[in-house]
């Protein structure tokens, strides 16, 4: 291996051999009974199944490894081996063993492990415990669990080893993966992989500083908000690095497998029946259909809201998109949009108030919403999934919200109360003949103390005031919903109509993202001219917003939604 190469591969455990050395810049062995245990408890839960354990990082000087990182592993496993060993004779010993650049006596006490020598100094302290540990673990069912685990580490478990050149600054290096508590990542891994060839010709170089640099503008391009969340609707928490989604969904890796080198350790097995080349180019091919999709004006509508509504991942898209022609898999996208909105009974009986149904009313609201921008857009226009989603503060929550309220659940202190009137004077000075009701609203706002009885019958004047006359039973239909950010503030949220159109403007002036459809509700833009009364919500906007629901999401709907003219 040349002095910058890196050696990267899957060993087993019992493949683990020769002399590694723990330099003086490291602590010494440092685990508690918490990281004994969870390691023993993973490897036998797991079972026959393959197991990958983190990397192993080391650099080869003469005839030993630095052992740069996995000290504590490294350790644990080798006195899980000393351990089974001492019960069963017929054992063998570690193939592998350990060695301290400054802490020479702690070598031999791994060998020995003489509990009567635990108090001398600190190594020997953990490393006893360690070992009773062990001990008393493997002793809950001796034989049982040193014939499995002994065969597992034989046949199942495997390490990461990570070898660095010998000019790596190994300091450097462990303060990133230790100190920096930045650990190596499977896409960091699959990327040494494709750098790690032995080729020393010039055209392996190239190839090499090739894919390096398609690699960086895979990662940067995913760092486009508007593609990424258009992909997935999590953030960087679950994704250290942005082009570990690629790789996710070439290794398969279920949305609830929480391994951390689950992605790493199925790439490495595909790398063992392709050349690194097909493999190379597969990767490319999964990025360049992402690509496909997120430029095409329908797809990138369809596919994001079934993600976004969490209808499918994109593991499940991306399988169904797999040897289908582009019409067979638009006619899969839109059966799985019509199952989304899928409902038992008549949608117009859906109301804001039953659990069930407040989610089947959001899902259909996004639907409308996605499908209102892909309709109108004639191809200019885009759905924002990335506003949708999260904004400089993080994840954006969305509500229902009742386009016109004429309930104040929620408003339980004078403050809230005072607050409520505050909002709604304008609209009374707007329609109120005279002046008198909006005198008495600011009279009770300048109040020291304002009385629930008085707030409630001014806040009855207001309603009626700014209501169209008529049965109350369309308040929680979807004729009167709209998608709302959420928000806490109650005297907004019981607001009437009037006041949150005068907010949705002044959100949107402020640049505040508000879905499509919601701007379109509070400007009117769904009620016929002739019957437009610009401070109400009543009954001719609810048809034509419902007659808008019918039209666009047509394709989608089992049967129209229903709406009375008496409603």
């Amino acid at each position: 291996m040349s002095n910058n190469q890196i050696l990267l591969e899957t060993k087993l455990v019992s493949e683990i051999s020769g002399t590694f050395y723990v330099p003086s810049y490291q602590r010494g062995y440092r685990w508690g009974e918490d990281e004994v245990l969870r390691l023993l408890n993973d490897i036998y839960q797991n079972g026959k199944k393959n197991y990958c354990l983190q990397p192993v990082v080391v650099r080869k000087t003469e005839n030993r490894y630095e052992l740069i990182d996995g000290q504590q592993r490294l350790t644990t496993l080798y006195l899980i081996y000393r351990y089974m060993k001492n019960v069963n004779p017929f054992f063998s010993d570690p193939a592998f063993d350990l060695i301290y650049e400054t802490r020479e006596n702690s070598a031999d006490f791994l060998k020995s492990i003489d509990l009567t020598k635990r108090n001398e100094n600190i190594d020997f302290w953990f490393i006893a415990n360690a070992y009773e540990t062990i001990r008393k673990w493997f002793e809950e069912d001796m034989q049982i669990r040193v014939l499995h685990v002994f065969e597992y580490f034989k046949e199942d478990v495997k390490i990461i080893w990570y070898e660095v050149g010998e000019n790596e600054d190994a300091i450097s290096l462990f303060t990133r993966l230790n100190i920096g508590k930045i650990p190596l990542t499977s896409a960091e891994l699959v990327k040494a992989m494709f750098l790690s060839s032995d080729g020393k010709d010039k055209s392996s170089q190239e190839k090499q500083e090739e894919i390096s640099l398609q690699w960086d503008n895979m990662e940067k391009e995913l760092h486009d908000d508007s593609l990424w969340y258009f992909l997935t609707n999590r953030t960087n928490t679950r994704y250290q690095t942005r082009i570990d989604l690629i790789l996710d969904l070439i290794s398969e890796k279920p949305s609830d497998n929480r391994e951390k080198y689950y992605t790493f350790f199925k790439i490495d097995e595909l790398g063992k029946t392709l050349p690194l080349d097909d493999l190379w180019r597969r990767i490319q091919q999964t990025f360049l259909v992402l690509k496909d999709w997120y430029e095409n004006h329908e797809l990138y509508h369809k596919i994001g809201y079934l993600i976004a509504a969490e209808k499918l991942s994109l593991q499940e898209i991306y399988k169904v998109s797999i040897d289908k022609t582009k019409s067979a898999f638009r006619a899969a996208l839109d059966a799985y949009i019509k199952d989304s909105v899928a409902i038992q009974g008549n949608y117009s009986d859906l109301s804001y108030e039953k659990p069930l149904d407040y989610k089947r009313i959001s899902t259909l609201l996004l639907l409308f919403n996605v499908e209102s921008v892909r309709l109108n857009g004639e191809h200019t226009q885009w759905f924002p999934f990335d506003k949708y989603k999260y904004d400089n503060k993080g994840k954006v929550a969305w509500s229902l919200e009742h386009i016109h309220a004429q309930q104040s659940e929620g408003l339980r202190t004078q403050e809230m109360w005072k607050e409520w009137l505050g909002l709604h004077i304008p609209s009374i000075k707007n329609v109120a003949a005279d002046t008198s009701l909006a005198d008495d609203m600011q009279a009770a706002i300048d109040k020291q103390k304002l009385e629930r009885a008085e707030f409630d019958e001014l806040q009855q004047k207001v309603v009626e005031l700014l209501s169209v006359q008529g049965n109350a039973e369309y308040l929680h239909s979807i004729s009167n919903l709209a998608l709302l950010r959420a928000d806490d503030n109650a005297a907004l949220n019981n607001s009437t109509f009037d006041v949150k159109r005068n907010l949705i403007i002044n959100m949107d002036k402020e640049g505040q993202y508000i879905p499509f459809c919601t701007k379109m509700v509070f400007l009117k833009y769904y009620t016929p001219s002739k019957d437009n009364q610009l401070h109400f919500w009543g009954q001719s906007d609810r048809v034509a917003y419902v007659e808008a629901l019918n039209r666009v999401l047509m394709p989608y709907l089992s049967e129209p939604i229903a709406i009375t003219e008496e409603e």
